[in-house]
């Protein structure tokens, strides 16, 4: 997908009604020894960082459980669709661990310190609408007899973002994940030069046609 010039959204979503993804194999995790355990974790971090990594915008369509690493999966994501009913939690220490794929970074960076601390510290399943009135998720959604009322969201805003100038959407999330690791001073540095990528692109010259000549704007990526 990295590398796949037609792609200009990915959308994650389950192909199991009513869960998005539930985490790790308890089972399967109590059959490995401690240096077992620490490759699995490893592999499943550096798993989380390739999806963040990826240059186009993700979307995860939450319509059933997101627990633990599940809920990791979707905070990899750039944007988080859920079901009204859909349950999420980093339920970690309930279990005598705590999230290991990038959930104690992520989480904060999303809904804040402190309400990241408080449902990492209880391990708590909140629903869709919780989710929502905390900036887990950007729109929460009455679930539909199908069972896929996020995946259909999901993609209404995927069909928002296609018309759009790809590559100025790649740069603006590479501006976005930058920044927000430095001060502001730096991330408008980053900014800056992100932007100068983008002048001499054909997309920022038929932007400026289009708009000129009254008419949608025809991107290619170019």
């Amino acid at each position: 997908l990295r590398f796949d010039e037609q792609v200009r959204v990915v959308v994650f979503k389950s192909e199991v009604k009513g869960v998005f993804c539930a985490g790790a194999d308890l089972k399967e995790r109590e059959k490995m020894d401690d240096a077992e355990v620490g490759e699995f974790v490893r592999r499943l971090r550096n798993l989380m960082d390739e999806i963040a990594a990826l240059p186009v915008p993700t979307i995860a369509a939450i319509d059933g459980y997101a627990l633990g690493g599940g809920l990791e999966l979707a905070l990899a994501c750039d944007l988080r669709v859920a079901a009204s009913t859909a349950k999420m939690g980093l339920i970690e220490t309930t279990r005598g661990l705590l999230p290991g794929a990038g959930g104690t970074q992520r989480l904060p960076r999303c809904v804040g310190v402190g309400l990241a601390k408080e449902l990492i510290f209880t391990g708590r399943q909140i629903d869709g609408e919780q989710a929502l009135s905390m900036g887990l998720v950007n729109h929460s959604v009455p679930q539909n007899s199908e069972g896929d009322a996020a995946y259909q969201r999901a993609l209404t805003l995927a069909k928002e973002i296609l018309p759009q100038a790809p590559f100025a959407v790649k740069m603006g999330k590479l501006a976005i994940n930058k920044g927000m690791e430095v001060d502001i001073a730096s991330g408008m540095a980053i900014e800056g030069m992100c932007y100068a990528q983008n002048i001499p692109t054909r997309d920022r010259q038929e932007g400026m046609a289009a708009f000129r000549e009254k008419r949608p704007p025809q991107f290619t990526g170019k």
